[in-house]
């Protein structure tokens, strides 16, 4: 006995997909060391403040390192891509670095808290400090210990001094000196830098003598532990402090500031010290340094700029090489499998045919049957329905009709005009039951005809509105679209009528010129979400399934009942 013809047209698809796979086997120990390599020279040109190296091995490993799909070393990559950014002033640049690694991050770890904490930074330094600020907040919530929240925490009061708050600046300041764990040298550079911090807090609040206590005796501290490049910012401070009341010391402490700025290739230090030498109103010849001040300012933006270049073509050039050498792995492979294929189609071909044909004859034959059989189960279904539906609207109220002639004076007005309001009900619900079951009309008349179908759900216990239904280009929508569409509104409305008891029905149709969609909203009784499909309402679903749309069920008891239907043109 020959079996199902979709049987043998699977047997086709299987011959036609046993093609020999190529596998290729990767040493992946061999890839992992050389994208170690590669980053470990990144470290080394990062300390040797060779950027443009260190930027292109980060880079280079981040991407080997995406082959091996290992997230943790790729974070790293893109943190250190971020951090030399910045260094470079390229803001703008080092955040794309970093949304670029927030794919990678699978848990709030310290790594999240570094990118949250760089996000920071470059925020504060775009001057966007609310924006800043949130960003330290969400590292301060990855850092699971006191000691690792300092950072972010003197960055966010270094942030409010910017702003001016300085009463919370000085809370958190404070706050951090109490905590007494600055035993190690690395945690003691930390805490004069919150000092000096503190310090120029109380200096900008105009308690000027706390203030100036507590600058400088960080600013001894810093000397005394050879922390140059923290003695920088201190000296700068009071600089500022000095400006007004004595520009002679403040030049002094901006012309240290200067110099050690010079010897730690510090540029933006450089100019703030060299613009309070120049703004200050000394005996000093400030005309060299005016010179140099216009010099360094215009070398720093062109070398930054440079750098913003260098660092987007380095990942322009990579991402292109990346893709150029997938496209010839690919080319490689397809080329294999096409030779594959033609030994194999030529092969199968033969039986490909036989087995074609087979599924031709007897496929036609088995959807002839089923659609004969379909046929008869959806006009059994129809003939069904209004056997039930005349049973249950109509025959009750005939019977009540003949009743009321019998007992009834016709000669009396007000019964006569009774029975005929009686009538005229029936009447409506007839011609409803019609409509239902008769050929839907997908021609020009279809809006008219659709909303006539649900216009004969109006009655003196439901008032239905319909909206814009004349706005949808409805020659533009599929003729099977419209049988669907009309079929679910049809059955919405019956819904309301047996379950709903609402007093008003809002039907609302748009349309973009892509998609129509519409709005079904009436405000009866409601039911749980979980009753929906023992109402019927199921079959919707699965006919706006298949015309590749959605629809949406809100419903709660005693709140209503919304439907939103969206459907392709």
């Amino acid at each position: 006995m020959l079996r199902s013809p979709f049987f043998c047209f699977i047997i086709f698809i299987t011959f036609l997909s046993c093609k020999e796979k190529t596998i290729v086997v990767v040493n992946l120990d061999a890839t992992r060391e050389k994208a170690f390599i590669i980053r470990e020279k990144g470290i080394l040109n990062f300390k040797e403040k060779n950027f443009n190296s260190a930027f292109y091995n980060f880079n280079k490993s981040k991407i080997i390192y995406e082959n091996l799909k290992d997230s943790a070393n790729i974070v790293y990559s893109l943190i250190q891509m971020a951090w030399i950014q910045q260094i470079n002033g390229d803001y703008y640049g080092s955040k794309e670095t970093l949304t670029e690694a927030l794919p990678y991050i699978k848990k709030k770890d310290l790594s999240s808290a570094s990118i949250n904490n760089f996000f920071g930074i470059a925020d504060k330094e775009l001057s966007l400090y609310n924006d800043a600020i949130l960003y330290y907040k969400e590292s301060i919530k990855e850092l699971d210990n006191e000691a690792s929240k300092q950072s972010p925490l003197n960055n966010i009061a270094a942030v409010y001094i910017e702003q001016k708050k300085y009463d919370p600046a000085i809370q958190i300041l404070e706050s951090l000196l109490s905590q007494n764990n600055f035993q190690t040298k690395e945690k003691l550079i930390k805490k004069y830098r919150i000092l000096d911090n503190l310090g120029y807090a109380y200096f900008k609040k105009g308690l000027l003598d706390k203030g100036l206590s507590l600058m400088e005796e960080s600013l001894k501290m810093r000397s005394r532990d050879n922390d140059s490049y923290g003695s920088i910012q201190s000296n700068l401070h009071l600089a500022e402090y000095y400006s007004k009341i004595n520009p002679q010391k403040s030049n002094q402490y901006a012309l240290n500031a200067y110099q050690t700025a010079t010897t730690s290739n510090s540029i933006d230090e450089r100019l703030k010290a060299l613009s309070f030498i120049i703004s200050n109103d000394s005996d000093i010849d400030d005309t060299k340094y005016a010179q140099k001040f216009v010099f360094l300012n215009d070398s720093i933006i062109k070398i930054r700029n440079n750098f913003k270049n260098k660092f987007a073509k380095i990942k322009y050039d990579s991402k292109k090489e990346k893709d150029e050498n997938q496209k010839l792995r690919l080319e490689k492979v397809e080329n294999e499998l096409a030779l594959q294929e033609a030994k194999y189609q030529r092969t199968f071909s033969i039986l490909g045919v036989i087995i074609l044909f087979t599924v031709l004859i007897y496929g036609r034959k088995y959807y002839r049957n089923k659609n004969r059989i379909g046929k008869i189960k959806a006009t059994y279904e129809t003939e069904t329905r209004i056997a039930k539906d005349i049973h249950d609207e109509l025959a009750n109220d005939v019977f009540h009709v003949m009743t009321y002639t019998q007992t009834q004076s016709l000669a009396d007005i007000t019964i006569k005009e009774s029975l005929i309001h009686k009538l005229d009900n029936i009447y409506s619900r007839v011609r409803r039951i019609s409509q239902e079951n008769s050929t839907i009309d997908i021609t020009s008349n279809y809006a008219v005809n659709l909303k006539e179908m649900l216009s004969t759900y109006n009655s003196p216990e439901a008032n239905v509105i319909i909206n814009n239904i004349e706005k949808v280009n409805w020659e533009l929508v599929d003729n099977f679209k419209k049988v669907t569409i009309h079929r679910i509104l049809k059955e919405l409305m019956v819904n309301m009528k047996k379950h709903s008891n609402a007093s008003l029905v809002v039907v609302k149709f748009e349309s973009n010129g892509k998609t129509v969609s519409i709005d079904y909203t009436d405000n009866g009784k409601g039911c749980e979400k979980d009753k929906i499909i023992k109402n019927g309402l199921q079959n919707m679903e699965i006919r706006i399934l298949a015309i590749k749309g959605t629809i949406t069920f809100d419903t709660e008891p005693d709140k209503g009942f919304k439907v939103k239907i969206t459907l392709p043109k």
